[in-house]
Formats: C-alpha cells, structure tokens, sequence
C-alpha cells in the first residue's frame, strides 16, 4: 500500500510529499533546509548540517518549535542530542544549534492560535 496520495484524487484534508523531493536551500554554507508543507496551524522543515557547522544566527522563538534528530548529533545550548532525541523549545526561547559530526533533524514550528 502506497503512502502517497493517489494523482487525480481529491483529498484537501492530507498532504504528503516525500522530503527528498523537496528543493532543498542552502541557510549557510554546509546546512541546507528543506521547508515542508505548512498549514495555518504549524510549519515543518528538514535540516540537513554537514560536519563542522553552526547555525548562522540566534534562532529566537515567538512561539513553540520542536525538533526531531534523525542523524547525527546537535549540539544545542551545550548539550548534546543525538538520533531519537526531541527537543522542545517554548515560545520566548532562544538556541543556536551546531554540530561536529553532521546531522539531520526534522523540525515543527507552531503558528500562533
């Protein structure tokens, strides 16, 4: 069974994409993000950081975001987080992520209600 949306069918209340088919836009040299679906309610992305990178500016929070790491290990706020590690950050919130190895992390901000 595919988890794809049949062409041709009219489903306005799913949306699926496979994240390798996303454009993927480099934020900084060595992380590239890939910006998924958004809703009214919440956006999505995939960041991808090579071996070595920061994120290049204080990523401030006006309202809720999470991460998912994949791959890899983030280095945030001194801590580290690696593959199956979820972050939540409240609204209000401030980080700049980092890496040593590489990584890969999926990401959710929510929209204000």
């Amino acid at each position: 069974m595919s988890n794809e949306t049949p062409i041709g069918t009219d489903n306005t209340l799913k949306t699926v994409v496979h994240v390798e088919d996303v454009e993927p836009h480099e934020v900084a040299p060595g992380i590239l993000r890939r910006k998924l679906p958004a809703t009214s309610y919440a956006r999505g992305w995939l960041i991808d950081f090579a071996a070595g990178t920061e994120w290049p500016e204080i990523d401030e929070h006006d309202t809720e975001e999470r991460y998912f790491v994949i791959s890899g290990e983030v280095i945030d706020g001194g801590e580290r987080h690696g593959p199956g590690t979820y972050v939540i950050f409240a609204p209000g919130s401030k980080h700049r992520p980092r890496t040593e190895t590489g990584a890969r992390m999926l990401g959710i901000s929510l929209m204000d209600a």
